[in-house]
Protein backbone atom coordinates (compact mmCIF):
# COMPACT_ATOMS: atom_id res chain seq x y z
CA UNK A 1 0.00 0.00 0.00
CA UNK A 2 1.16 3.49 -0.77
CA UNK A 3 2.16 5.66 2.16
CA UNK A 4 -0.30 8.51 2.63
CA UNK A 5 1.52 11.87 2.78
CA UNK A 6 -0.16 14.27 5.19
CA UNK A 7 1.34 17.61 4.21
CA UNK A 8 1.83 20.76 6.22
CA UNK A 9 -1.29 22.51 4.94
CA UNK A 10 -3.67 19.68 5.98
CA UNK A 11 -1.96 19.51 9.38
CA UNK A 12 -2.36 23.25 9.88
CA UNK A 13 -6.04 23.09 8.91
CA UNK A 14 -6.63 20.13 11.23
CA UNK A 15 -4.83 21.99 14.02
CA UNK A 16 -7.11 25.01 13.57
CA UNK A 17 -10.26 22.85 13.55
CA UNK A 18 -9.16 20.82 16.57
CA UNK A 19 -8.07 23.94 18.43
CA UNK A 20 -11.52 25.48 17.96
CA UNK A 21 -13.30 22.21 18.79
CA UNK A 22 -11.32 21.34 21.94
CA UNK A 23 -11.34 24.96 23.10
CA UNK A 24 -15.10 24.70 23.60
CA UNK A 25 -14.86 22.14 26.42
CA UNK A 26 -11.26 21.60 27.62
CA UNK A 27 -10.64 22.88 31.17
CA UNK A 28 -8.34 25.79 31.82
CA UNK A 29 -5.65 23.57 33.33
CA UNK A 30 -5.15 21.82 29.96
CA UNK A 31 -5.32 25.07 28.00
CA UNK A 32 -2.58 26.46 30.24
CA UNK A 33 -0.47 23.41 29.41
CA UNK A 34 -0.58 24.23 25.71
CA UNK A 35 0.01 27.89 26.53
CA UNK A 36 3.22 26.77 28.27
CA UNK A 37 4.36 24.90 25.16
CA UNK A 38 3.51 27.92 22.99
CA UNK A 39 5.51 30.23 25.21
CA UNK A 40 8.64 28.03 25.02
CA UNK A 41 8.23 27.42 21.29
CA UNK A 42 7.78 31.13 20.66
CA UNK A 43 11.00 31.97 22.50
CA UNK A 44 12.82 29.27 20.53
CA UNK A 45 11.44 30.70 17.28
CA UNK A 46 12.57 34.22 18.23
CA UNK A 47 16.02 32.82 18.99
CA UNK A 48 16.19 31.19 15.56
CA UNK A 49 15.07 34.19 13.49
CA UNK A 50 18.50 35.95 13.32
CA UNK A 51 20.15 32.59 12.62
CA UNK A 52 17.63 31.92 9.83
CA UNK A 53 18.49 35.30 8.29
CA UNK A 54 22.26 34.70 8.47
CA UNK A 55 21.98 31.10 7.30
CA UNK A 56 19.75 31.85 4.31
CA UNK A 57 20.63 35.37 3.15
CA UNK A 58 24.43 35.01 3.27
CA UNK A 59 24.79 32.08 0.82
CA UNK A 60 21.99 33.48 -1.37
CA UNK A 61 23.83 36.80 -1.81
CA UNK A 62 27.11 34.95 -2.40
CA UNK A 63 25.58 32.73 -5.09
CA UNK A 64 23.83 35.61 -6.85
CA UNK A 65 27.12 37.49 -6.95
CA UNK A 66 29.06 34.51 -8.28
CA UNK A 67 30.10 35.19 -11.85
CA UNK A 68 27.67 38.09 -11.97
CA UNK A 69 27.08 39.25 -15.51
CA UNK A 70 24.65 41.58 -17.19
CA UNK A 71 22.07 38.84 -17.68
CA UNK A 72 22.21 37.79 -14.05
CA UNK A 73 22.00 41.37 -12.80
CA UNK A 74 19.00 42.17 -15.01
CA UNK A 75 17.17 38.98 -14.03
CA UNK A 76 17.71 39.65 -10.33
CA UNK A 77 16.66 43.29 -10.72
CA UNK A 78 13.45 42.43 -12.60
CA UNK A 79 12.59 39.72 -10.06
CA UNK A 80 13.14 42.14 -7.17
CA UNK A 81 11.19 44.99 -8.77
CA UNK A 82 8.30 42.67 -9.59
CA UNK A 83 8.30 41.43 -5.98
CA UNK A 84 8.24 45.01 -4.70
CA UNK A 85 5.45 45.87 -7.16
CA UNK A 86 3.41 42.90 -5.88
CA UNK A 87 3.87 44.13 -2.32
CA UNK A 88 2.81 47.70 -3.18
CA UNK A 89 -0.19 46.46 -5.17
CA UNK A 90 -1.15 44.25 -2.25
CA UNK A 91 -0.86 47.12 0.23
CA UNK A 92 -2.96 49.54 -1.82
CA UNK A 93 -5.67 46.95 -2.47
CA UNK A 94 -5.72 45.85 1.16
CA UNK A 95 -6.12 49.35 2.61
CA UNK A 96 -9.00 49.99 0.19
CA UNK A 97 -10.87 46.68 0.57
CA UNK A 98 -10.11 45.26 4.01
CA UNK A 99 -11.73 48.02 6.14
CA UNK A 100 -15.14 46.94 4.81
CA UNK A 101 -14.42 43.27 5.58
CA UNK A 102 -12.88 43.84 8.99
CA UNK A 103 -15.41 46.42 10.17
CA UNK A 104 -17.06 45.15 13.32
CA UNK A 105 -14.45 42.42 13.74
CA UNK A 106 -12.21 41.82 16.74
CA UNK A 107 -9.94 44.62 17.94
CA UNK A 108 -6.68 44.53 19.84
CA UNK A 109 -8.41 44.59 23.20
CA UNK A 110 -10.56 41.60 22.27
CA UNK A 111 -7.79 39.49 20.70
CA UNK A 112 -5.56 40.22 23.66
CA UNK A 113 -7.94 38.19 25.81
CA UNK A 114 -6.26 35.06 24.42
CA UNK A 115 -3.15 36.16 26.30
CA UNK A 116 -5.02 35.86 29.59
CA UNK A 117 -4.33 32.12 29.40
CA UNK A 118 -0.99 32.28 31.19
CA UNK A 119 1.63 29.52 30.90
CA UNK A 120 2.67 27.59 33.98
CA UNK A 121 6.27 28.61 33.31
CA UNK A 122 8.41 29.79 30.45
CA UNK A 123 12.05 29.55 29.37
CA UNK A 124 13.76 32.71 28.18
CA UNK A 125 15.93 32.10 25.08
CA UNK A 126 17.28 35.54 24.07
CA UNK A 127 18.46 35.83 20.42
CA UNK A 128 22.21 36.07 19.85
CA UNK A 129 21.67 39.30 17.88
CA UNK A 130 18.83 41.47 16.61
CA UNK A 131 17.28 41.23 13.17
CA UNK A 132 18.85 44.32 11.60
CA UNK A 133 22.34 43.34 12.75
CA UNK A 134 21.85 39.86 11.31
CA UNK A 135 20.66 41.29 7.98
CA UNK A 136 23.56 43.75 7.65
CA UNK A 137 26.05 41.04 8.66
CA UNK A 138 24.58 38.68 6.05
CA UNK A 139 24.90 41.25 3.27
CA UNK A 140 28.43 42.19 4.27
CA UNK A 141 29.60 38.59 4.46
CA UNK A 142 27.70 37.48 1.34
CA UNK A 143 29.03 40.31 -0.83
CA UNK A 144 32.52 39.75 0.54
CA UNK A 145 32.41 36.06 -0.37
CA UNK A 146 31.13 36.90 -3.86
CA UNK A 147 33.88 39.49 -4.39
CA UNK A 148 36.83 37.50 -3.07
CA UNK A 149 35.57 34.08 -4.14
CA UNK A 150 36.43 32.48 -0.82
CA UNK A 151 35.56 28.81 -1.28
CA UNK A 152 36.15 27.97 2.38
CA UNK A 153 33.69 30.62 3.59
CA UNK A 154 31.20 29.65 0.91
CA UNK A 155 31.42 26.04 2.00
CA UNK A 156 30.93 27.05 5.63
CA UNK A 157 27.96 29.27 4.73
CA UNK A 158 26.45 26.47 2.65
CA UNK A 159 26.78 24.00 5.52
CA UNK A 160 25.27 26.49 7.95
CA UNK A 161 22.36 27.00 5.54
CA UNK A 162 21.80 23.23 5.52
CA UNK A 163 21.70 23.27 9.33
CA UNK A 164 19.15 26.10 9.33
CA UNK A 165 16.95 24.46 6.68
CA UNK A 166 17.18 21.12 8.51
CA UNK A 167 16.16 22.85 11.75
CA UNK A 168 13.15 24.37 10.00
CA UNK A 169 12.21 21.02 8.47
CA UNK A 170 12.70 18.84 11.58
CA UNK A 171 12.04 21.16 14.53
CA UNK A 172 9.92 24.12 13.44
CA UNK A 173 7.54 22.72 10.82
CA UNK A 174 6.63 19.49 12.69
CA UNK A 175 5.84 21.46 15.86
CA UNK A 176 4.08 24.26 14.02
CA UNK A 177 0.65 22.54 13.96
CA UNK A 178 0.84 22.10 17.76
CA UNK A 179 1.73 25.79 18.09
CA UNK A 180 -1.21 26.82 15.87
CA UNK A 181 -3.46 24.39 17.78
CA UNK A 182 -2.47 26.09 21.03
CA UNK A 183 -3.15 29.56 19.62
CA UNK A 184 -6.66 28.69 18.42
CA UNK A 185 -7.31 26.66 21.57
CA UNK A 186 -6.63 29.77 23.64
CA UNK A 187 -8.62 31.99 21.28
CA UNK A 188 -11.64 29.66 21.48
CA UNK A 189 -11.30 29.35 25.24
CA UNK A 190 -11.50 33.16 25.49
CA UNK A 191 -14.30 33.35 22.88
CA UNK A 192 -12.55 35.06 19.94
CA UNK A 193 -11.85 32.29 17.42
CA UNK A 194 -15.07 32.52 15.42
CA UNK A 195 -14.87 36.27 14.80
CA UNK A 196 -11.22 35.96 13.75
CA UNK A 197 -11.90 33.05 11.34
CA UNK A 198 -14.82 34.87 9.76
CA UNK A 199 -12.50 37.72 8.84
CA UNK A 200 -9.78 35.31 7.66
CA UNK A 201 -12.10 33.62 5.12
CA UNK A 202 -12.92 36.96 3.49
CA UNK A 203 -9.24 37.94 3.41
CA UNK A 204 -8.23 34.68 1.73
CA UNK A 205 -10.78 35.27 -1.06
CA UNK A 206 -9.47 38.77 -1.75
CA UNK A 207 -5.84 37.56 -1.80
CA UNK A 208 -6.70 34.83 -4.32
CA UNK A 209 -8.24 37.44 -6.64
CA UNK A 210 -5.16 39.64 -6.24
CA UNK A 211 -2.97 36.71 -7.32
CA UNK A 212 -4.99 36.38 -10.54
CA UNK A 213 -4.73 40.13 -11.24
CA UNK A 214 -0.98 40.06 -10.57
CA UNK A 215 -0.47 37.26 -13.12
CA UNK A 216 -2.52 39.20 -15.70
CA UNK A 217 -0.34 42.27 -15.13
CA UNK A 218 2.89 40.26 -15.34
CA UNK A 219 1.97 38.55 -18.60
CA UNK A 220 0.40 41.75 -19.93
CA UNK A 221 3.78 43.45 -19.53
CA UNK A 222 5.58 40.46 -21.05
CA UNK A 223 3.13 40.47 -23.95
CA UNK A 224 3.75 44.16 -24.64
CA UNK A 225 7.53 43.70 -24.57
CA UNK A 226 7.51 40.58 -26.74
CA UNK A 227 4.55 41.75 -28.89
CA UNK A 228 2.66 38.51 -28.32
CA UNK A 229 -0.77 37.60 -26.97
CA UNK A 230 -0.43 37.73 -23.14
CA UNK A 231 -3.46 35.51 -22.52
CA UNK A 232 -2.03 32.80 -24.76
CA UNK A 233 1.33 33.06 -23.00
CA UNK A 234 -0.38 32.77 -19.62
CA UNK A 235 -2.49 29.82 -20.77
CA UNK A 236 0.66 27.96 -21.81
CA UNK A 237 2.02 28.33 -18.26
CA UNK A 238 -1.09 26.86 -16.62
CA UNK A 239 0.38 23.33 -16.22
CA UNK A 240 3.10 24.88 -14.06
CA UNK A 241 0.44 26.72 -12.05
CA UNK A 242 -1.56 23.59 -11.28
CA UNK A 243 1.58 21.53 -10.62
CA UNK A 244 2.65 24.09 -8.02
CA UNK A 245 -0.83 23.93 -6.47
CA UNK A 246 -0.19 20.25 -5.83
CA UNK A 247 3.48 20.35 -4.80
CA UNK A 248 3.50 23.72 -2.98
CA UNK A 249 7.18 23.89 -3.99
CA UNK A 250 8.83 26.14 -6.56
CA UNK A 251 11.82 23.79 -6.75
CA UNK A 252 9.72 20.69 -7.34
CA UNK A 253 7.84 22.50 -10.14
CA UNK A 254 11.01 23.58 -12.02
CA UNK A 255 10.81 20.78 -14.64
CA UNK A 256 7.23 21.71 -15.56
CA UNK A 257 7.94 25.45 -15.45
CA UNK A 258 10.96 24.95 -17.70
CA UNK A 259 9.01 22.83 -20.19
CA UNK A 260 6.14 25.35 -20.47
CA UNK A 261 8.58 28.27 -20.74
CA UNK A 262 10.21 26.54 -23.70
CA UNK A 263 6.76 26.06 -25.25
CA UNK A 264 6.31 29.84 -25.03
CA UNK A 265 9.28 30.20 -27.39
CA UNK A 266 11.98 31.11 -24.88
CA UNK A 267 15.43 29.90 -25.95
CA UNK A 268 16.83 26.89 -24.11
CA UNK A 269 19.84 28.71 -22.67
CA UNK A 270 17.74 31.58 -21.32
CA UNK A 271 15.04 29.27 -19.93
CA UNK A 272 17.64 27.01 -18.32
CA UNK A 273 19.16 30.06 -16.63
CA UNK A 274 16.13 32.10 -15.57
CA UNK A 275 13.71 29.40 -14.42
CA UNK A 276 15.92 27.83 -11.70
CA UNK A 277 17.17 31.27 -10.62
CA UNK A 278 13.67 32.79 -10.40
CA UNK A 279 12.43 29.74 -8.49
CA UNK A 280 14.73 31.01 -5.74
CA UNK A 281 14.64 34.80 -5.97
CA UNK A 282 11.20 35.61 -7.46
CA UNK A 283 8.45 35.29 -4.84
CA UNK A 284 5.94 37.94 -5.86
CA UNK A 285 2.95 35.80 -4.88
CA UNK A 286 4.40 35.10 -1.45
CA UNK A 287 5.14 38.80 -0.91
CA UNK A 288 1.59 39.71 -1.90
CA UNK A 289 0.20 37.29 0.70
CA UNK A 290 2.47 38.44 3.51
CA UNK A 291 1.72 42.13 2.95
CA UNK A 292 -2.04 41.56 2.78
CA UNK A 293 -2.09 39.40 5.90
CA UNK A 294 0.03 41.95 7.76
CA UNK A 295 -2.30 44.82 6.81
CA UNK A 296 -5.35 42.78 7.85
CA UNK A 297 -3.92 41.88 11.27
CA UNK A 298 -2.82 45.45 11.94
CA UNK A 299 -6.32 46.68 11.09
CA UNK A 300 -7.91 44.04 13.30
CA UNK A 301 -5.73 45.09 16.23
CA UNK A 302 -5.87 48.86 15.67
CA UNK A 303 -2.09 48.96 15.24
CA UNK A 304 -0.88 52.25 13.66
CA UNK A 305 0.63 52.01 10.18
CA UNK A 306 1.13 54.18 7.12
CA UNK A 307 2.36 53.92 3.53
CA UNK A 308 5.91 54.93 4.47
CA UNK A 309 6.18 52.16 7.07
CA UNK A 310 4.92 49.52 4.64
CA UNK A 311 7.14 50.75 1.80
CA UNK A 312 10.18 50.17 3.98
CA UNK A 313 8.74 46.82 5.02
CA UNK A 314 8.13 45.77 1.40
CA UNK A 315 11.63 46.81 0.27
CA UNK A 316 13.20 44.73 3.06
CA UNK A 317 10.75 41.88 2.54
CA UNK A 318 11.75 41.67 -1.12
CA UNK A 319 15.33 41.05 0.00
CA UNK A 320 14.26 38.44 2.55
CA UNK A 321 12.23 36.60 -0.08
CA UNK A 322 15.46 35.95 -2.00
CA UNK A 323 16.54 33.87 0.98
CA UNK A 324 13.32 31.92 1.47
CA UNK A 325 14.23 28.21 1.62
CA UNK A 326 12.61 25.68 -0.68
CA UNK A 327 10.43 24.17 2.05
CA UNK A 328 6.69 24.68 2.65
CA UNK A 329 6.20 27.89 4.61
CA UNK A 330 9.83 28.92 4.10
CA UNK A 331 8.91 32.44 2.97
CA UNK A 332 6.96 33.27 6.12
CA UNK A 333 9.78 31.90 8.28
CA UNK A 334 12.27 34.17 6.51
CA UNK A 335 9.87 37.12 6.90
CA UNK A 336 9.27 36.79 10.65
CA UNK A 337 12.28 38.93 11.49
CA UNK A 338 11.12 41.84 9.32
CA UNK A 339 7.56 41.51 10.63
CA UNK A 340 8.87 41.90 14.15
CA UNK A 341 11.49 44.60 13.57
CA UNK A 342 9.60 46.86 11.14
CA UNK A 343 5.91 46.27 11.94
CA UNK A 344 6.30 45.37 15.61
CA UNK A 345 4.56 41.98 15.41
CA UNK A 346 4.70 39.96 18.61
CA UNK A 347 4.06 36.29 19.34
CA UNK A 348 0.30 36.43 18.77
CA UNK A 349 0.52 38.30 15.47
CA UNK A 350 3.33 36.10 14.14
CA UNK A 351 1.38 32.94 14.98
CA UNK A 352 -1.69 34.23 13.15
CA UNK A 353 0.50 35.27 10.20
CA UNK A 354 1.92 31.74 9.99
CA UNK A 355 -1.56 30.21 10.09
CA UNK A 356 -2.91 32.55 7.42
CA UNK A 357 0.13 32.14 5.18
CA UNK A 358 0.30 28.33 5.34
CA UNK A 359 -3.42 28.13 4.58
CA UNK A 360 -2.76 29.86 1.22
CA UNK A 361 0.74 28.50 0.60
CA UNK A 362 -0.19 26.57 -2.56
CA UNK A 363 -1.73 29.60 -4.27
CA UNK A 364 1.29 31.80 -3.54
CA UNK A 365 3.71 29.19 -4.88
CA UNK A 366 1.59 28.75 -8.01
CA UNK A 367 1.66 32.52 -8.59
CA UNK A 368 5.44 32.58 -8.06
CA UNK A 369 6.32 29.88 -10.59
CA UNK A 370 3.83 31.07 -13.21
CA UNK A 371 5.28 34.58 -12.98
CA UNK A 372 8.73 33.07 -13.59
CA UNK A 373 7.56 32.35 -17.13
CA UNK A 374 6.80 36.03 -17.69
CA UNK A 375 10.28 37.07 -16.51
CA UNK A 376 11.87 34.45 -18.79
CA UNK A 377 10.05 35.96 -21.77
CA UNK A 378 11.38 39.44 -20.98
CA UNK A 379 14.93 38.18 -20.43
CA UNK A 380 14.80 36.20 -23.67
CA UNK A 381 13.79 39.35 -25.58
CA UNK A 382 16.74 41.20 -24.07
CA UNK A 383 19.11 38.31 -24.80
CA UNK A 384 18.07 38.09 -28.45
CA UNK A 385 18.70 41.83 -28.91
CA UNK A 386 22.22 41.47 -27.49
CA UNK A 387 23.02 38.57 -29.78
Amino acid sequence: MKEIHFGLLPRILVAIVLGIGFGCFLPGVVVRGFATFNSIFSHFLQFLIPLIIIGLVTPAIAEIGKGAGVLLAITALIAYLDTVFAGCFSYLTSVLVFPKLISGGPTVSEIAQAEEVLPYFTIEIPPMTDVMTALVFSFTLGLGMAFFGSQQLKGLASEFKEIVVKTIETAILPLLPIYIFGIFLSMTYTGQAWSVLKVFVSIIGVIFLMHIILLLVQFGAAGVITRRNPLRLLATMMPAYFTALGTSSSAATIPVTLNQTLKNGVSGEVAGFTVPLCATIHLSGSTLKIVSCAVALMMMQDMPFDAGMFLGFILMLGIMMVAAPGVPGGAIMAALGVLGSVLGFGEQEQALMIALYITMDNFGTACNVTGDGAIALVIDKFFRKRT
